[in-house]
């Protein structure tokens, strides 16, 4: 299975980090040696010292799909969830400065964190899901799925273009502001609406 991700999807993102708006989708991949899900702990790394959560609408692929019209999209999901793509801020910022790829500050070991997964059936409309992470009992990210600059059928229809999607992979669809570090002994858990989608320990 792949797991895409999508940077720079959120306007006020963009400006907490200082980066200008895409004029088309930023995508980048992590390996399967990412993923970490069953609400496992996440032991932060040792070669980051600013180690940042971004939280993030997931969708997982149920058909084979290549070359997908936007219009489409929505027949190659069934299902939507919550998750978290880890970043090692401090590298990704060494990188970017060199000009240089930036997958080890991203798709290291256990850095996609994946939550449970609700029925696509459940929301009227995948463009206004609300959705938001708590550290130890306090709300630090707050996200609305209206905000993005592509939406998920945008998304899904540009990243089919140049691979093909097959069924169980995951699309993470970016991240609003609010994003921060994480330490030894957070407690984060994940929420679309009320509804809790993980809640795991860092260590």
């Amino acid at each position: 299975m792949k797991i895409f991700a999508i940077g720079q999807n959120y306007p006020e993102h963009n400006k907490e980090l200082k980066n200008d708006n895409p004029v088309e989708p930023v995508v980048f991949m992590k390996p399967d040696t990412a993923l970490l899900k069953n609400n496992k702990p996440f032991y932060i790394p040792d070669f980051s010292s600013e180690l940042h959560y971004e939280t993030e609408l997931i969708i997982r692929f149920n058909r084979i799909g290549k070359n997908i019209q936007s219009k489409f999209a929505y027949r190659y999901f069934d299902e939507i969830g919550l998750g978290i793509d880890f970043t090692a801020r401090d590298l990704q910022r060494k990188l970017k400065a060199e000009g240089k790829p930036w997958e080890i500050c991203k798709a290291f070991d256990n850095s996609a964190v994946v939550g449970d997964f609700l029925p696509a059936s459940d929301f009227r409309d995948i463009q206004d899901i609300q959705f938001h992470l708590d550290i130890n009992g306090i709300t630090v990210q707050k996200g609305d799925s209206k905000d993005m600059i592509f939406s998920v059928s945008e998304l899904i229809a540009y990243v089919s273009r140049f691979f093909t999607l097959k069924i169980g992979d995951i699309l993470f669809t970016g991240t609003p502001a609010g994003v921060g570090c994480v330490h030894p002994g957070d407690r984060l858990e994940g929420y679309i609406g009320n509804r809790r989608m993980f809640n795991f320990l860092v260590k």
